[in-house]
């Protein structure tokens, strides 16, 4: 691969004016396999001000023109779709099927343009005009889950604006932003509109947090991280919007077919290996059933193939590095020692797997919300069931937790389900395992952030609202 050792800024590749080498480690084997070259401050400011100068221009260009901009990046996107999963399968351990279908996929690219095309950025209300417009240059830091589905969540929505905008990637899986600025060159945006930056938290992402160039944050991972990008952003008031941890609760009501909730709330649970803000983690099951939806997910759990991501049989590759190895097994090994029923799954690796960052998918039963498998966001391929003995218990275990990222209702009585979905504190409810919704606006309550991407609320997520008064006076 080109430009494993520079930055893009200003429409051209260059090389970094600090560096120091980081290796790229692909998890299913534990072994470096690239090497980028990581930033700091003095390519922050390079990069902001092309940002900046870009932004003079850019942000008077019309809603159409963006549009047919983004158009151009949907076609090249397309084009390097299979070379972009192939790096995010090898970078972040995502079976390589999934990345073809799921993580490469230019859906967001597309909704966000029909959005577009049907906005009106300024209305007039009597003599007053009120006005949307680009809020000026926005800083993005993406994870490693969902490396460039993340990228578009924030790149879509800045473009449809007329905002410019510099990405830091994660640096553990950088290759494929590599690739996205290559697609964005080839697509014609404007020099300056889109810079990408190689680096880490405590030299890039920071100087950008802090950096008075940047009007805004938008950021995507840990709670923790999420603060530090917060306090570093307040030195300059600047707008941050953030989608950080989650502990999703899934209340399967008393009147579902368990068989085929606990089934799709399971696999939810192992979809990328558990790396998703937004799992369903804790299943809520009324307690005179918990036998039955224990036997049920412990069958599911052992029919999932986890091992070599290019095999397209294989459903759950490796976590994303080893300090998260280390992190899901600490945990897993908390729900042990804090009494939690152990279904199936464990600590260790696959018996199996001998090297890489494999976890085994595992569920705990008989878990009570105040232990720490409840608590904390594990991020890994693991499912606690909770049992509860009546609907409000139910409604007060999902809102006992310090995330509201997302929660999820079973029922087959829909007024129910709406009933139950109202009083849940989440940005997200989905009720009867809906299918994907391009539109639906992402975000959370509490410590899982704020703000929202995709839809409609995500794009003015991108604009600062001026009155213009005495607009329609004689």
């Amino acid at each position: 691969m080109q430009h494993e050792r520079e930055h893009y800024v200003d429409g051209a590749w260059v090389h970094p004016l600090e560096s120091k080498l980081l290796d790229v480690v692909d998890p299913s084997t534990g072994e470096p396999f690239a090497r980028i070259a990581l930033g700091g401050s003095k390519d922050v400011d390079r990069a902001v001000a092309a940002a900046r100068s870009a932004f003079a221009s850019f942000s008077r260009t019309t809603a159409r023109e963006r549009a047919e901009l983004m158009r151009s990046v949907v076609a090249e996107l397309v084009k390097r779709r299979d070379e972009i999963a192939e790096a995010i399968s090898r970078e972040m351990g995502c079976p390589l099927q999934l990345a073809r279908q799921a993580q490469a996929a230019p859906d967001v690219l597309v909704s966000m343009i029909e959005i577009l095309e049907n906005y009106q950025f300024q209305e007039l209300q009597g003599g007053l005009l009120i006005a949307r417009e680009p809020i000026g240059v926005v800083g993005m830091i993406t994870p490693w889950n969902w490396p460039i589905g993340q990228i578009l969540g924030k790149v879509a929505p800045a473009l449809a604006a007329g905002c410019t905008m510099v990405l830091k990637p994660s640096e553990i899986a950088p290759l494929n932003a590599i690739i996205f600025a290559e697609v964005m060159h080839t697509a014609g945006v404007p020099k300056g509109v889109f810079n990408m930056l190689q680096g880490d938290g405590a030299g890039v992402g920071e100087a950008m947090s802090s950096h008075p160039g940047i009007d805004m944050m938008s950021f995507t991972g840990s709670t923790r991280a999420g603060i530090l990008v917060a306090q570093s952003a307040a030195r300059t008031v600047k707008r941050v919007s953030q989608e950080l941890g989650g502990k999703s609760p899934n209340i399967l009501l008393p009147d579902v077919e368990l068989p085929d909730t606990v089934t799709k709330g399971v696999l939810k649970v192992m979809f990328n290996s558990g790396q998703a803000c937004s799992s369903p983690t804790r299943m809520l099951v009324p307690a005179d059933r918990q036998d039955e939806a224990k036997a049920i997910a412990k069958a599911v759990v052992e029919r999932q193939k986890v091992g070599d991501v290019r095999d397209p049989a294989t459903q759950l590759g490796p976590v994303a590095n080893e300090a998260h190895f280390r992190k899901v097994q600490r945990l897993i090994q908390a729900g042990i020692d804090e009494g939690a029923e152990l279904v199936v799954g464990g600590p260790g690796r696959p018996p199996h797997l001998k090297s890489g960052y494999f976890v085994q998918p595992t569920v705990f039963a008989n878990v009570r919300n105040d232990m720490t498998i409840a608590r904390e966001e594990i991020f890994g391929p693991v499912l606690s069931i909770i049992p509860y003995r009546d609907e409000e218990e139910a409604i007060a275990i999902a809102n006992d937790t310090a995330y509201g990222l997302a929660a999820y209702v079973q029922s087959a009585d829909l007024a129910r389900a709406r009933r139950v979905a109202a009083r849940l504190r989440a940005g997200t409810v989905h009720i009867n395992y809906p299918p994907y919704d391009g539109a639906a606006p992402v975000g959370g309550y509490k410590q899982s952030g704020n703000g929202r991407e995709n839809g409609r609320v995500g794009l003015e997520e991108f604009t600062e609202v001026k009155a213009v008064r005495g607009y329609g006076a004689n």
